[in-house]
């Protein structure tokens, strides 16, 4: 009996020790399979590469982790740094501090860290990390479950998997720069809009961004009664000439004529009619670079720009993406959504009408009034970043903790419509970036204003609490989109403003379908026009063009022709982030998925509480991030239940 037990543990010790040995053959195979992959010649030959793998492989799993932990600071260090110059190097073209020289415009185009991977390849430190950290598929990660550290690990394993040369980089910078340029100084100087009785419906001072803000004003004018919706018709107008092209050059980011939109004329102060050139095709070219650029690093990746941005950074398929937009897109309810709309309008739906903005609590409030509030709140850009704890407290955060979050982050007046900038290390702050003008914060830039605010609040949280710095940060954009939105949807909670309405949560659902319904066709066009180029590589701008117009108007067609009663509209192709941020439209419709899934999870909880919660699971896969913090996977299906819950009412 005691032999036989010898011999039992002899044979457990030796399979033992032939599963150890077995799967550290594999996990060396692995990672000497990706680093082939990227050596080159220049590295040394293969007798080179294999005696490079030999040598730096570590198999010791203590070992391992120790040099795991060196590394991840050694790259925060790095990146970070790099980073910080960067936000340095950008900051005069995206503050609003005075008026931009030539040389700003060239400091921001250039990227520091274009020839870092370069380097670290030429150094082996790149190899050295990519055989010991080889890149997991997706289905690999989401089989990681809870192990952190191993979660740690898969996400230094996303650090070398390309090889892009340090020029590609640095024309990507330029041309990303630019189109991100054209489109902030993309400003309709509205008082200076005429309609065909020659009147002037704006004030004289009203200097509204493309798209954003024109969006914006048309979602304000529907408590304005007759005057708000034929300055919503006239807005709608110049989206048509700046979807088409022919919006005339002259009135494009200077007030120096008037212009009438419905007729293409432009005149003179003393009404004298004047000649024009029209933009052309410059909004479709700037589009045209920023693909041939994205042609460019398919060369090195081995696959397109959609497949990168798509199952590489958002970790969800473009048909997967598409199916659910596709699934909301096609829902029966939606018709009844848009008799509810046309009835409270007293009017039959209209294309601009996709930005209604009646089911929410402040479409019952002058928003004039809400500006007086704001502007006296948050002159400028200090009194907004002092008064940040304060609003975290209203959101529930103890006080403790609304200090903490709020003095990393600070506030810069932008010279766009805004944006956040997350900290690019430990000991820097997020940038929360907003317009605004010489009178103040007016509502529509404080709305916005928190929006970006949620999106610090995220990037703060997923940076200082997180357990390991490969983890820092969400799964992917949509994300931190989410809790932007829920911030954005507590607005007038911070300015002490309560709903009392009855009907407030059938309201907000129908508010929140109305928008998921807008954003998707949206989505769904800029995917459809990234696969029209990739099918069309020689394209000009001018058949670009017509492709974005057709392509939208075949989406509305589709989806929206039957709800609106109308054909042939080409609404959807108005968005800037076609061209300053390509592909990003459908993080916004996840995003929203994404918040209503959340909201619905800690409706009976501590805002608060879940927030620091969730925020700090930090960069999993989106559906093992959303199972860890809500126990359900990523799906549409709660969305349309509570909306036929709302429409069964």
């Amino acid at each position: 009996m005691k032999h036989t037990l010898i011999i039992s543990c002899i044979t457990l010790l030796s399979m033992t020790t032939t599963t150890g040995a077995r799967a550290q053959n594999e996990q060396f195979e692995r990672g000497k399979r990706q680093v082939a992959a990227l050596w080159q010649e220049k590295d040394g030959d293969k007798a080179a590469m294999e005696a490079f793998c030999r040598d730096h492989f570590i198999a010791d799993p203590k070992e391992r982790e120790a040099a795991f932990t060196k590394i991840s600071g050694y790259l925060d260090a790095i990146y970070g740094y790099f980073g910080a110059m960067s936000v340095r190097l950008d900051w005069n073209v995206t503050v609003d501090n005075g008026a931009l020289l030539p040389i700003d415009r060239k400091f921001a185009s250039f990227s520091p860290s274009s020839h870092l991977s370069d380097d670290l390849y030429a150094n082996k430190l790149a190899f050295y990390i990519a055989l010991n950290f080889p890149e997991l598929t997706l289905r690999e990660k989401e089989a990681l479950g809870t192990d952190r550290l191993a979660w740690a690990y898969a996400r230094l394993g996303d650090y070398y998997t390309k090889r892009i040369p340090a020029s590609v980089r640095q024309k990507s910078a330029e041309v990303n720069n630019d189109g991100e340029m054209y489109i902030a100084a993309y400003n309709i100087y509205m008082g200076h809009l005429l309609n065909n009785k020659g009147e002037r419906l704006f004030p004289e001072e009203m200097i509204l961004l493309s798209h954003w803000n024109l969006r914006d004003e048309i979602k304000a004018n529907y408590s304005q009664g007759t005057v708000g919706l034929e300055k919503q018709r006239m807005v709608y107008e110049v989206m048509k000439r700046i979807i088409d092209q022919s919006i005339p050059n002259e009135v494009i980011n200077r007030g120096t004529y008037n212009w009438n939109p419905y007729i293409n004329k432009v005149y003179d102060d003393g009404a004298r009619e004047v000649a024009y050139t029209p933009e052309g095709n410059v909004r479709y070219q700037k589009m045209l670079n920023i693909f041939h650029l994205m042609q460019q690093t398919d060369a090195y990746t081995g696959n397109t720009y959609i497949d990168r941005n798509f199952n590489n950074d958002m970790e969800v398929g473009v048909d997967e993406l598409s199916g659910l937009f596709h699934k909301f897109l096609s829902a029966p309810e939606l018709q009844q959504v848009g008799k509810i709309i046309a009835k409270r309008l007293g009017r039959k739906l209209e294309a601009f009408d996709i930005w209604y903005d009646g089911f929410k609590s402040r479409s019952n409030l002058d928003e004039a009034k809400l500006s007086e509030q704001t502007r006296a709140l948050y002159p400028d850009a200090p009194a907004l970043e002092k008064d940040l704890p304060n609003i975290l407290i209203k959101l529930g955060f103890d006080t403790e903790r609304a200090h903490y979050l709020a003095s990393k982050i600070a506030v810069d007046a932008a010279r766009g419509s805004g944006h956040a900038l997350g900290a690019p290390m430990i000991g820097e702050k997020s940038r929360l970036r907003t317009r605004i003008p010489a009178g103040g914060l007016d509502y529509k830039g404080y709305n916005i204003a928190i929006h970006e605010f949620g999106h610090n609040v995220e990037q703060t949280i997923s940076l200082y609490d997180m357990d390991y710095g490969m983890l820092s940060g969400v799964p992917n954009t949509s994300f931190t989109e989410a809790l932007a939105f829920m911030f954005q949807k507590r607005d007038l909670k911070i300015l002490g403003i309560d709903d009392s309405n009855p009907e407030k949560e059938s309201m907000d659902v129908l508010d929140k379908m109305w928008s998921m319904y807008e954003i998707c066709g949206v989505s769904m066009l800029d995917i459809a026009v990234w696969k029209w180029l990739y099918a069309h590589p020689s394209a000009t701008a001018g058949e670009l063009r017509d492709a974005v117009m057709h392509l939208s108007k075949e989406i509305w067609n589709r989806y929206y022709a039957p709800v609106f009663g109308i054909k042939d509209q080409t609404v959807l192709a108005v968005y800037s982030h076609m061209i300053s941020y390509p592909l990003y439209l459908s993080a916004y419709a996840f995003g929203q998925i994404i918040e209503f899934q959340l909201e619905n999870y800690i409706a009976n909880k501590d805002f608060a509480a879940e927030v620091n919660r969730i925020y700090r699971l930090g960069r999993l896969t989106p559906n093992v991030w959303m199972k860890q913090a809500t126990g359900e996977q990523v799906s549409v299906e709660s969305m349309l239940a509570a909306l036929r819950r709302v429409l069964s009412k």
